[in-house]
């Protein structure tokens, strides 16, 4: 069964959780989880909405943190997957060719075009001028 697939009516989600259904209201008001909706306005919980769940139990009644800074502790795991995403989206480009970036309208970075490496020619450091340049140079080609 897929994690993210809306299969459980309130009833059984809050079950699962070990809560009470008017809690799992509250908590779709406050946006800690957003349960798909039916047709008819319907809650249906998935498997992850079910595990967030119980990490807001876990941190509201063994770590004592407040539903606003639950709130933002999932937010900020979010973020960090959608992160993590863009960092393994990134590190899939590899040599021997590089690949030119930009930003979509949401600000995440993306692909648009693959440019051939040129080889280059050994570049020597830079000389220090009597006004305190900054030494630069590449790395020789492996």
């Amino acid at each position: 069964m897929n994690e993210d697939q809306p299969v459980f009516v309130i009833s059984r989600a809050a079950e699962l959780a070990g809560m009470h259904p008017q809690t799992l209201r509250q908590y779709d008001r406050l946006g800690l989880v957003s349960p798909s909706r039916t047709s008819g306005r319907g809650r249906r919980y998935s498997l992850r909405d079910v595990a967030t769940l119980r990490e807001v139990q876990r941190l509201s009644q063994d770590e004592g943190v407040n539903l606003a800074g639950i709130k933002r502790i999932l937010e900020l795991e979010a973020e960090v997957q959608r992160l993590g995403r863009q960092v393994e989206y990134l590190r899939s480009f590899v040599e021997p060719t590089r690949r030119v970036f930009t930003a979509d309208p949401r600000g995440d970075v993306v692909a648009t075009r693959r440019v051939a490496r040129q080889p280059r020619a050994p570049q020597q450091p830079r000389a220090i001028t009597a006004a305190g340049a900054v030494v630069l140079w590449r790395p020789s080609a492996r």
